[in-house]
């Protein structure tokens, strides 16, 4: 049997979707890349906007049809639109839906293709899996290890690993305690089996996830916290032949000394750092119940920048929130214009079930308004990350590359700005590259090997803008 998955919203839903893969993989199941040639269909579930609660409700449908035409086909939905309880309105709304999978939890699928095969059908998957399990022991034994999905195997640069599942600070707009769970930190040993089995399939990338990854170890008493994780993290990387380390997302009210200066400490853990600030208004922060001010926020940038030389530091904003005046929104302008960030993730609010603001606070911001306001942030940081990025042009910055995209070699620097360089004279994949940047954008920059007979800064314009375009989300 051949299975496919839709994953939408967060890196912790790539993460749980690879998981699940890994599991269909050693149930002898493979992958489908033509989701009609799939006999297993899973849509992995995002509700955190409204935005993509609404696309996953719209493939829902269009499975619905599946289903009728194809009723032996097996239909899965995981994810936060499941939650972590049992989701009886959506068993009785989605009839279609043959198995609801809690966030970061495969076992309802493997559980019911168990139970589903018939007896030559098991015997089958079962010699098709041998391969995978054989695959498994050739790298690892440990808890933890993963074992990639065949099509990523040798192939997957970077990979996301989850070190603290669910949340319990509950921002008054976030649905993400309600559907994920409470705040549960994952054990070292599984983390290190699980780094240590990445690298030994050619990840030479790991990104350590969590909702608050900052809070890594703060449920166990006496554990490790995330600056002692990253230290033995970062041993694993040594060994294994772990280029590089990240993580996210951090909140500025667990942004310790000792994990800023862990981060400058050890080479292989990238200066970049996740610290959503999502409004630059005390009253607002104050509604939301992110639990700092906005001069809180100024210092811990300022602390950011002193201790990490050559930081990248990337933020997220929430515009439109319950009672957001213009003033306040201008606000936020401000703290955004004046501090100069590399990356802010934008979002405008929408209401979330179950949450607090979405029960005491009207929904009072026009959605013109909401969209007019992303437009003017979106419009500086343009201008922002363009000003930033013309600072690389003419350095020579190492670059792992990820892939290669319409004959292009494309990776990210430490600050995780993405470059493309052309050169046909090997397989860059993996590697780490020394490039030096010919042209720059508010999106992406472009290189050449220091040995190539183009002049420094010498690019055609068609070039430029193709890649340009190319690089924006």
């Amino acid at each position: 049997m051949r299975y496919h998955i839709w994953t939408l919203g967060c890196q912790m839903n790539v993460a749980d979707s690879q998981r699940l893969a890994s599991e269909l993989e050693l149930l002898g199941h493979r992958a489908a890349a033509d989701p009609d040639d799939a006999d297993i269909l899973v849509i992995n579930t995002c509700v955190v906007r409204q935005s993509a609660e609404d696309k996953a409700y719209g493939r829902l449908r269009e499975l619905a049809q599946v289903k009728r035409a194809h009723p032996d086909k097996v239909i899965g939905l995981m994810g936060c639109l499941v939650g972590v309880k049992d989701p009886l309105r959506l068993r009785e709304k989605l009839p279609h839906v043959d198995v609801f999978l809690p966030p970061s939890d495969p076992s309802p699928m493997v559980e019911f293709l168990r139970d589903r095969a018939a007896e030559g059908e098991a015997r089958a998957l079962d010699e098709a899996a041998r391969e995978a399990r054989d695959y498994l022991q050739d790298f690892a034994a440990e808890d933890g290890a993963l074992v990639l999905p065949a099509t990523e195997r040798g192939t997957l640069v970077s990979a996301h690993v989850p070190v603290v599942y669910g949340c319990s600070h509950a921002c008054t707009f976030c649905i993400i305690p309600y559907r994920r769970g409470v705040e549960k930190s994952r054990p070292v040993g599984e983390i290190v089996g699980h780094v240590r089995s990445l690298a030994r399939q050619g990840v030479r990338e790991v990104t350590l996830l969590g909702q608050i990854v900052d809070r890594y170890g703060k449920d166990v008493p006496d554990g490790p916290n995330l600056a002692q994780l990253l230290r033995i993290v970062h041993d694993v990387a040594e060994q294994e032949g772990i280029y590089r380390i990240r993580f996210l997302t951090s909140h500025p009210n667990w942004m310790t000394d000792e994990l800023l200066d862990t981060v400058a400490e050890l080479p292989r853990v990238m200066p970049q750092i996740e610290v959503p600030v999502q409004a630059g208004n005390d009253d607002v922060l104050a509604r939301m119940r992110r639990g700092y001010t906005v001069a809180q926020y100024r210092e811990l940038i300022a602390r950011i920048r002193e201790r990490i030389p050559d930081v990248a530091i990337h933020c997220d904003v929430i515009v439109g929130f319950p009672g957001e005046t213009e003033a306040q929104f201008q606000d936020t302008y401000a703290l955004l214009a004046d501090l100069k960030l590399d990356k802010v993730h934008l979002a405008r609010y929408s209401p979330r079930p179950h949450t607090v603001s979405a029960r005491t606070m009207p929904d009072d911001v026009p959605a013109e308004e909401k969209k007019r306001r992303h437009a003017a942030l979106e419009a500086l940081q343009e201008q922002i990350v363009a000003e930033i990025n013309r600072r690389y042009l003419g350095q020579t910055v190492e670059v792992l590359v990820e892939d290669q995209v319409k004959g292009k070699w494309r990776g990210r620097t430490p600050q995780n700005k993405l470059v493309f360089f052309n050169d046909d004279s090997r397989d860059w994949r993996g590697q780490l590259a020394q490039v030096q940047v010919i042209w720059t954008g508010p999106w992406s920059m472009q290189a050449r090997l220091p040995d190539t007979d183009r002049a420094p800064g010498e690019v055609a314009s068609t070039e430029a803008g193709e890649v340009g375009a190319l690089a924006r989300r």
